[in-house]
């Protein structure tokens, strides 16, 4: 019978450790290694996320048990302390930089084309204890995290992300992301800053999003719709030309207002710097929000990231960024077979056979029984 490396090994065979090195000697993070590598510590971290571990010692005996598997990854097991310490005490950016070349590369792969790309943006909170109140207080009975996201609903890949406490408002933290010329952007309320969408603008994107019922849209052109559809109206305006406090609104071409009804009813004020495309398309774009929504709920629910192995602002990020490697592991190496075509069954499978010894094309085949010797008795025979 052919030997096969665990599924563990064939996984993180997709990492780009070159990059990692450069990271650790960029961040002089090799002076701070004490015995334990880098490498040890994202394995042990990945290990975590994929087996779907509740507890440093949850993770720290599974590595042990599978100890003759992990020297064959060219890692070795760690203590409890010295794993609590690594996170506690590394550089978050060697993890984060490994990220960023990931998601570009992952990017590129599943993507299939860059033409008429469309971004979503949005953030989740990621709830912490009291132990972490240091940094992460948000009132007197809570504290807690964010994670800012921007997300390809074509390649079902995030191509930024940023972790910051939850006191920090996503205005604040969206001001800080790249923007790329000629991209469509869609995002809700959160992000509402006419400063913010100007500079989009400026840089020939498409801005999808919504009006606060208290906007007024000074109308200079109303449109003909469909009647009965759930396009009610459609019109061109000029935004109000003062904000708050008597400054004056850096946004000052004319944008586009549909009202759509949704499924529920509710009525919606989409507003979009596009004067040309069709009404629909619009609400289209604005529906496609709902794919960063079920990413979020992906990433907390399968790889477990409301709940945490340490409780200090680096531990957090360090966690949260080793999740996203790991999504992108997850989504590279369910490209690498076509049986399995849903990724949760995908993530399923990889976490009941992780430290197995089987090729990622035949997790979906069981393993065969094996054959009692003839005379023999086997207490499964059928």
């Amino acid at each position: 019978m052919p030997h096969h490396n665990s599924v563990l090994h064939a996984v993180l065979k997709l990492l780009p450790w070159d990059v990692l090195d450069a990271a650790i000697e960029r961040h002089g993070g090799a002076e701070r290694a004490r015995g334990f590598s880098y490498k040890s510590h994202l394995i042990a971290m990945v290990y975590a996320q994929l087996s779907g571990s509740s507890s440093l010692r949850h993770v720290i005996a599974g590595l042990q048990s599978h100890a003759d598997r992990l020297y064959h990854l060219g890692a070795e097991p760690a203590r409890r302390s010295t794993l609590a310490e690594a996170n506690r005490n590394r550089p978050a950016e060697v993890f984060g930089d490994l990220l960023a070349i990931m998601i570009e590369r992952a990017h590129r792969g599943l993507r299939q084309a860059m033409d008429g790309v469309t971004y979503l943006i949005d953030s989740t909170s990621l709830p912490l204890n009291r132990y972490s109140a240091g940094w992460a207080q948000f009132s007197a009975q809570a504290c807690g995290a964010k994670l800012h996201v921007i997300y390809d609903p074509s390649a079902d890949c995030p191509i930024y992300a940023a972790i910051t406490a939850a006191r920090i408002n996503d205005i604040t933290a969206v001001h800080a992301m790249p923007i790329q010329p000629g991209a469509t952007y869609v995002f809700d309320l959160g992000y509402y800053d006419y400063l913010w969408w100007a500079n989009l603008d400026e840089a020939g994107c498409r801005i999808v999003t919504r009006l606060k019922s208290n906007t007024p849209l000074c109308v200079t052109e109303i449109r003909p719709v469909e009647a009965g559809g759930p396009i009610l109206s459609d019109c061109v305006g000029q935004l109000p030309a003062r904000q708050a406090r008597s400054r004056k609104n850096p946004f000052s071409k004319p944008m586009r207002e549909i009202k759509v009804r949704i499924e529920t009813g509710k009525v919606l004020r989409i507003v979009t710097n596009d004067l040309h495309a069709p009404a629909q398309q619009i609400a289209d774009l604005y529906k496609r929000r709902w794919a960063i929504e079920l990413f979020f709920r992906w990433v907390k629910q399968t790889l477990k990231i409301t709940r945490f192995l340490g409780t200090s602002e680096n531990a957090i990020r360090i966690q949260v960024i080793v999740a996203l490697i790991a999504f992108l592991l997850l989504r590279l190496a369910q490209k690498t077979q076509s049986q399995i075509t849903s990724p949760l069954v995908f993530a399923r499978l990889i976490r009941a056979n992780l430290m197995h010894s089987r090729p990622i094309d035949h997790l979906h085949t069981p393993k065969p029984r094996a054959t009692a010797a003839p005379g023999q008795f086997t207490l499964f025979a059928t």
